[in-house]
């Protein structure tokens, strides 16, 4: 009997898009350095490829994950089509799905029941496929609590900068997207979720400097990794959401005067003239744990 399984957190700091029809596209995409490969379902296969698409889909899941990354697969929002998908995407080797325009809690636990229909029919294991919600509408930013902690499939939360700022009849501006960025950042860590996303349009990908620093500044405010469409945005990506040698050499320091602190009793303790407690340790241990260090 295959039993439930709750899949650790994955380290997901690039997330590259890939539209799953275009087989060049397919055929490189396990080349390019990514955590993980998200085969697009969605907007950007035409309607008419649909189906053909879906055909293809385990052939294409197994192509994307040939080098360990993480395979995804966004599906449709429409009542039919999202029928389709999950019917083709619920196969061993599919470690999530990216549900668009994750408006409410109901929504996410419907799909979470077929999903595990669909489990048992195929005796896969129950629970190990996860979800990461695209928040896409001002409506959802009201029920953001609700949706993160709608179903324990849930993994991950990000805004999608484009369609948010088409549904409030603006630009994807650094004004308009800090907000609803950051109250994903929140509700997301909260649940415990992986929060994902930066204060930009995913669109912009040739002026790398500027990508550069907008990535970094994601991860100063608490992004744990972000959503690519271009091969360009994995590789700043990677590096901007993991440590850098400075983070590590700090880290490093702070957890080895922490144990000598816990030999003298303290939890609060001073370190070149700056106080650190609880929550710098923290914070140190956590680079660590990104860089899988000890």
């Amino acid at each position: 009997m295959i039993r439930d399984t709750v899949p650790a957190v994955p380290r997901w700091r690039s997330l590259l898009f890939v539209p799953a029809h275009v087989p060049r596209f397919v055929e490189t995409a396990h080349e390019r350095g990514a955590d993980g490969v998200i085969l697009d379902l969605e907007d950007s296969v035409p309607q008419g490829r649909k189906d053909e698409t879906r055909r293809q889909l385990s052939a294409s899941v197994a192509k994307v994950g040939r080098k360990g990354a993480s395979v995804l697969v966004r599906v449709n929002r429409g009542l039919r089509d999202l029928a389709a998908d999950l019917d083709a995407a619920v196969m061993a080797g599919v470690d999530a799905l990216v549900l668009p325009k994750t408006d409410s809690a109901e929504w996410v636990s419907e799909i979470a029941n077929a999903v595990s229909e669909l489990e048992r029919e195929r005796y896969l294991a129950l629970g190990r496929i996860r979800f990461l919600a695209q928040i896409e509408t001002p409506a959802a930013l009201q029920r953001l609590a609700a949706i993160a902690s709608a179903h324990p499939r849930m993994v991950a939360m990000a805004l999608g900068p484009e369609d948010f700022s088409a549904s409030v009849g603006g630009s994807p501006e650094f004004d308009l997207l800090l907000t609803p960025n950051l109250s994903v950042l929140f509700a997301a860590r909260a649940a415990g979720l992986l929060p994902l996303g930066f204060i930009g349009s995913i669109g912009e990908f040739s002026d790398t400097n500027k990508l550069r620093e907008t990535a970094a500044h994601a991860r100063r405010l608490g992004f744990a990794g972000a959503l690519a469409i271009h091969p360009t945005q994995v590789v700043i990506f990677n590096e901007a959401f993991s440590p850098s040698t400075q983070e590590l050499q700090w880290a490093r320091i702070v957890v080895a005067a922490e144990n000598d602190a816990a030999v003298r009793g303290l939890s609060a303790f001073s370190l070149n003239g700056k106080m650190v407690d609880p929550p710098v340790v923290r914070r140190a241990h956590e680079i660590l744990a990104l860089a899988g260090s000890n």
